[in-house]
């Protein structure tokens, strides 16, 4: 207050007034003003108390891109996983196929493919096991006994690639009612090549027998070719 003024302390405004507290009086103080600069700090004060508690939209964000991340790299992934695995296209090129010989019958033949190329599996009977194994291998333009065309004591399953020899044809003889030819084995109708039994060439331009495919049994009923 200042000399002459003749107010007292408590005709002073509140904003001037002592509003110092004197815990030792043991009477609650005076309650302070809420100033601008108070509630300033206040303001921010509890802000940073959000800020600690809960989630902010930065927090969001970066949940987000991390999330975003993951599944990219994720996707990322799956294709190069993929390309370490062998594809059908590569099995069909190349690998070993097994085949069960339990539905062929005596005396029918199945056609099939391995690496792209048409495979022959005859079971043969027993007239024409004896047929293939009594030519004269001197009569044959490209002698090869039938025992070198066959795996010794499977000698009713005769296995050959299915092109002939000629200019690639293929011939019939496999599948019920195909002609199969002079010679009961196989017949192609392009330029009148025959095979027989063994399935080697016995009339007609081609030049050698049907070629035979790496292939070995199982078991009894079963092979593997490749």
């Amino acid at each position: 207050m200042l000399p002459g003024d003749s107010r007292s302390h408590c005709d002073l405004p509140r904003s001037q007034a002592d509003t110092r507290q004197f815990p030792s009086s043991g009477r609650p103080g005076p309650s302070f003003p809420r100033t601008a600069a108070n509630s300033k700090r206040q303001t921010v004060a509890e802000a940073k108390a959000t800020q600690a508690g809960e989630p902010t939209r930065r927090d969001m964000l970066f949940l987000a891109t991390g999330a975003m991340g993951a599944a990219g790299a994720v996707a990322l992934a799956i294709p190069f996983v993929r390309q370490l695995a062998p594809n059908a296209q590569t099995v069909a090129a190349g690998a070993p196929i097994e085949v069960d010989l339990t539905p062929i019958v005596e005396g029918q033949g199945i056609k099939l493919f391995w690496r792209g190329k048409l495979i022959f599996v005859r079971h043969r009977s027993a007239a024409e096991i004896a047929e293939a194994q009594k030519v004269t291998l001197a009569s044959l333009p490209d002698p090869q006994a039938d025992a070198d065309r066959v795996k010794a004591g499977k000698e009713q399953w005769l296995v050959l690639y299915g092109s002939c020899t000629h200019l690639g044809c293929i011939p019939g003889g496999s599948a019920a009612g195909e002609v199969r030819g002079d010679f009961n084995g196989w017949f192609c109708p392009c330029h009148g090549s025959h095979y027989d039994t063994s399935g080697r060439i016995r009339k007609g331009p081609a030049p050698s027998n049907l070629p035979l495919p790496p292939y070995a049994f199982l078991s009894d009923t079963k092979i593997r070719i490749g």
